[in-house]
């Protein structure tokens, strides 16, 4: 009977047998891949690491080539603004050696007037033909005056404004409605366009 026992109960202890065979193949199975799983995590790990390290060195590049388009941007614009500067003055001095040229140009043939009067008064006896000459003169500066935008500043009987005359002197008005207003001009007075470039000098009635 114990043998019969014994055959019956080997057969367990050969199934025990095969699993723990089985289960030492698994574990043996396992340290085998263990390495090759830690290797692979590992580089896994360091590829994020370096995409980590390489995103800001990547944004620092692109703000450097931001900030160098910048800087070349301005600069460009600093030489376009001087170049334009240097333009417009040297404009300016042009328009004034042109204005400052067609003024003498013009006034040139007053001077030749002035001088064949001059020739004329030493040899003439006829003062009213002098006159009218000097009158002619006359006439034709206060022209070339105008044509340049200059003009007389009108005091007879205006009222006085500090803005425009120069008060040398006041008297005693003849009448009320005299009274703050010009009485005479000492010396005459000019605007070019709209500006006073000579105040008269007047007399005032209060």
């Amino acid at each position: 009977m114990i043998e019969k026992e014994d055959l019956m109960v080997q057969p367990e202890n050969v199934e025990q047998e095969e699993e723990i065979t089985n289960n030492q193949y698994s574990e043996e199975k396992e340290q085998t891949q263990d390495p090759l799983s830690e290797e692979k995590s590992t580089e896994t790990a360091e590829e994020t690491v370096e995409c980590e390290e390489s995103a800001p060195v990547d944004n620092l590049t692109k703000v450097e080539n931001e900030l160098k388009a910048l800087n070349d941007k301005h600069l460009r614009l600093i030489a376009e603004y001087d170049n334009y500067r240097k333009r417009t003055l040297k404009e300016k001095l042009d328009m004034s050696k042109t204005a400052g040229e067609k003024i003498f140009t013009d006034i040139l043939p007053l001077i030749d007037d002035f001088e064949r009067a001059l020739q004329h008064i030493e040899k003439s006896i006829d003062l009213k033909a002098v006159k009218d000459g000097i009158e002619l003169i006359y006439n034709k500066f206060i022209n070339f005056l105008l044509q340049h935008g200059v003009k007389e500043v009108e005091t007879t009987t205006k009222e006085f404004d500090a803005e425009i005359y120069e008060a040398v002197a006041k008297v005693p008005a003849p009448s009320a409605e005299m009274k703050n207003k010009i009485m005479d001009c000492v010396e005459k007075g000019y605007m070019l366009d709209d500006k006073v470039i000579r105040y008269p000098k007047v007399v005032v009635g209060e």
